[in-house]
């Protein structure tokens, strides 16, 4: 565990160095900027629109983080050929990776952490100029928590391809499973529109296999403050950490059987 935590200390660094405040004053500048564009609106609607784009904002910064950073974990010590020195000390394979997840996982809790601050900031601003608006709703939190949890996810998708493909192949498939997860539903359904049950088949079966990233999606039910079975946000929990720790355990297998002579 020490080892572990070794490597995702310097992987947080890293991160931090590199890309992750730039990040955060994007996110600033988004959200700020938007209050007073739309300051216009009515007390209801412009409070709803901030919550909606804070989320928003919040699933989307975090997932450009999650894939650029995460495509290069692996690859750029290969790449560097740092990978050598690294292995000849006394770490295992497995402690590699799993440090390097824990220091992403560390990375985008800190950024989230910050953003969803912020973000708080903006409507305890709004609850001031419009007394009664609900603007400060701790609710949204349980979006949050499902964001995190789906940027999670997505971290180890790309660490699991960036064991074996280059950073573009690696970005292209994860966005690809991404993209596919978000409409995940229509593949159950896809019955309903072809003929082949050869190809309904498959889509069912794709449907059980690619992650369903809709699941996480609860941002609409928080802006609105409708409520979320406590029941659904355990079961969707238990999928996310199920489908991460199959990742990541492919991800080692895979590491594991790369040979860097």
């Amino acid at each position: 565990m020490r080892v572990i935590g070794h490597v995702a200390v310097n992987v947080f660094k890293e991160s931090v160095r590199d890309r992750v405040l730039y990040n955060l004053v994007a996110f600033a500048a988004l959200l700020i900027g938007a209050s007073y564009l739309i300051g216009q609106l009515t007390a209801g609607q412009d409070v709803k629109i901030i919550k909606d784009l804070g989320l928003a904002a919040i699933a989307t910064f975090g997932l450009l983080i999650a894939v650029f950073i995460g495509i290069g974990l692996v690859w750029n010590e290969v790449e560097r050929r740092s990978i050598y020195s690294l292995l000849s000390k006394p770490i295992r394979r497995y402690e590699f990776i799993l440090g390097k997840y824990a220091g992403l996982a560390l990375t985008l809790l800190v950024n989230v952490a910050i953003m969803t601050a912020a973000f708080y900031a903006v409507l305890a601003y709004l609850a001031t100029q419009f007394p009664g608006s609900g603007a400060v709703d701790p609710g949204l939190l349980r979006a949050v928590a499902l964001i995190v949890l789906e940027l999670l996810l997505v971290t180890a998708i790309a660490l699991f391809f960036s064991t074996f493909s280059s950073p573009f192949l690696s970005a292209a498939l994860t966005f690809g499973l991404w993209v596919i997860g978000h409409f995940n539903a229509d593949l159950r359904n896809f019955e309903a529109v072809v003929q082949s049950p050869a190809a309904a088949r498959l889509a069912r079966g794709l449907y059980y296999v690619l992650p369903n990233f809709a699941a996480f999606d609860i941002k609409t039910q928080a802006v609105q403050a409708l409520p979320v079975p406590g029941s659904y946000l355990v079961a969707t929990a238990l999928y996310g950490v199920v489908y991460i720790a199959l990742l990541l355990a492919g991800a080692v297998m895979v590491f594991a059987r790369r040979d860097f002579k």
